[in-house]
């Protein structure tokens, strides 16, 4: 845990080594000498009983002291100290005893006489035969990030409780681990990890418990780490990792796996998880606070995931979100600014030949991109309580032009699509009662909600419900796009609609192909067996509407009707449409 700038190669040892360097060797140097005599950290050799060997030319230069000085003395005696109370120092000297590998925060005086923090790394080298042979020890200098930080009192930049560097040096090594990673090539992984449900291990354990056992899970995380990583607290139960190598699923899989074993507080087994998320550098390419805003997105989805988990963050999914929540926003701006309106489109009784209703067909009229129809922007919003906005939107513009209409003399049921958002909350027939009642002139009959199969499929009895209090009201219920859906016949069984309207993606094509042609021919024989009245979508030509008469479907709407209109231009519509002596003449047909 030390500054990115002073990052060295790959640790000089492992516990595989037992060749230790020898000074002044004039035979050629091996990697390993190579890289003991030139590290920027400071690295000291001991023996089993934790005895300095060696000292490479970094440690002398960052002390001030000489081989000489420091050869068969321990640490602590040249002032390489923990940081902490007597129950740190104890803990240390248990961990050294214990464990081959092991990393603490220490005190170290310098070549200036002046005492600064540092981070201690120990791992224990053993021979063949599973005894201790030497330890190898990295020291390094935490006050060298930032520059100026010996100048400032050590609680500016570390934790109180764990001792470990808090936000605001965290933020300057994230910086400084971006700059060594640009140059470099290397990767670099900003962790975000926070302990799960610990205020309810922290009320029941109580405050100084809680406490106790955060230290010792900063201990223990920090003891899994490599050299140059760093574990930072931020905040309460939250920590932060700097990991500066590369990881994969199995390194984050085996922290986690580390984390779950119990921990033994005063007597008592405590048992912790941790929701980790990660984002890594340069993929996710950005600035240090956006680093750890991505690293913290991923850890609330690991949350969300069920805890006891991590997840990457992902920066392409992240882009398509970002303009997913522009577009969502542009969207509330073009509610907010009347940018919407409603179209119609005419709905007749070809039988009759009399014009049944209109059904509300949203635009949006851009201001740069002109008239955009629904499959433009309805797929932003999709599955958002901007469904339900639109929803209220169009149902309150509905009854507001139906009022517009019957003083005009028109008299005309508006049909309104509704969403599957919006019709399985709770209260959507509560709200609906709340509309009407704002037009108390208007006729409940007067308008019609048209409901997709797939909402109704996807919770049938809340569905239901609604649908037979919307129906209380005195409003018509419709299936939109019937036939769409894998279980359309169970519905039709179950759900007490008013109306079923075939797709039109089965009537468009259904004169040409006979798979449309015996789909929409089901539709009919099972609408017809169930008492549903129905209503073919997409029709386009008289062949399609005579086709449809012959099968016994006799309400229509499409191109070869009338395209969707503004509210301005249906009366005019309206009185041509009696002299549209084509469509008139179906009246005729037997």
């Amino acid at each position: 845990m030390y500054p990115p700038t002073h990052i060295p190669p790959k640790a000089p040892f492992s516990r595989q080594v037992d060749v230790i360097p020898v000074k002044g060797a004039d035979a050629k140097r091996s990697p390993d000498e190579t890289a003991f005599l030139f590290a920027n950290e400071a690295i000291i050799i001991t023996d089993r009983d934790n005895r300095v060997l060696d000292v490479n030319p970094a440690f002398c230069e960052l002390s001030g002291l000489t081989l000489d000085e420091v050869k068969g003395k321990t640490p602590e005696a040249f002032s390489i100290l923990p940081l902490e109370d007597g129950r740190t120092a104890h803990l240390m000297s248990e961990e050294l005893r214990l464990r081959d590998r092991s990393k603490h925060q220490v005190s170290y005086r310098s070549h200036d006489g002046q005492y600064y923090p540092g981070m201690m790394s120990v791992n224990r080298v053993r021979d063949k035969q599973g005894g201790i042979d030497h330890h190898i020890i990295v020291l390094a200098d935490l006050s060298a990030i930032p520059a100026h930080a010996r100048h400032l009192n050590r609680d500016v930049y570390f934790d109180a409780l764990t001792g470990l560097p808090n936000l605001q040096l965290l933020t300057q090594l994230i910086q400084e681990s971006i700059q060594h990673a640009d140059r470099k090539g290397l990767p670099l992984a900003i962790c975000s990890l926070d302990i799960d449900l610990f205020q309810t291990i922290n009320e029941r354990l109580g405050a100084e418990m809680g406490d106790t056992l955060l230290s010792s899970f900063a201990q223990r995380v920090g003891h899994l780490l490599f050299g140059d990583d760093v574990l930072a607290r931020v905040g309460g139960d939250e920590f932060v990792l700097l990991l500066h190598h590369g990881v994969d699923d199995a390194f984050f899989e085996k922290l986690l796996a580390a984390i779950r074993k119990p921990m033994v507080i005063e007597g008592q087994s405590i048992y912790l998880t941790v929701s980790l998320g990660i984002t890594l550098y340069p993929n996710d390419h950005v600035q240090g606070d956006m680093l750890l805003r991505h690293a913290n997105q991923a850890m609330y989805r690991a949350k969300q995931r069920g805890r006891d988990t991590f997840h990457f963050f992902d920066p392409d999914l992240d882009k398509l979100l970002q303009v997913r929540h522009e577009q969502r926003q542009r969207f509330i701006d073009a509610l907010q600014h009347d940018e919407l309106q409603l179209y119609f489109q005419p709905q007749v009784d070809m039988r009759l030949g009399q014009v049944v209703g209109v059904e509300a067909l949203v635009r949006w009229q851009h201001p740069d991109k002109g008239l955009l129809l629904p499959g433009q922007f309805l797929p932003h919003i999709d599955t958002s309580s901007l469904e339900i906005d639109l929803g209220e939107w169009v149902l309150t513009q509905a009854l507001e032009q139906l009022a517009q209409w019957q003083r005009l003399g028109i008299t005309i049921p508006i049909s309104v699509n509704i969403s599957p958002t919006h019709l399985l909350i709770s209260n959507f027939s509560q709200r609906l009662a709340e509309l009407l009642a704002g037009y108390p002139q208007i006729s409940p009959r007067m308008l019609k909600l048209e409901v997709l199969e797939s909402a109704a499929m996807h919770d049938v009895q809340a569905a239901l419900k609604n649908i037979e209090r919307c129906q209380a009201l005195g409003v018509g219920l419709a299936i939109d796009d019937f036939g769409t859906g894998y279980s359309s016949l169970t519905h039709l069984r179950q759900l007490p609609v008013d109306l079923i309207k075939i797709d039109q993606s089965f009537v468009r094509d259904m004169l040409s192909d006979p798979n449309d042609m015996a789909i929409v021919e089901s539709v009919i024989y099972m609408a017809n067996r169930f008492n549903r009245p129905m209503l073919a979508e997409g029709v386009e030509t008289l062949a399609h509407a005579k086709a449809l008469m012959k099968l016994g479907c006799f309400l229509a709407q499409g191109f070869g009707i009338a395209k969707p209109m503004p509210a301005d231009a249906l009366p005019t519509w309206l009185s041509r449409w009696p002299l549209r002596a084509d469509w008139q003449s179906l009246t005729q047909l037997p």
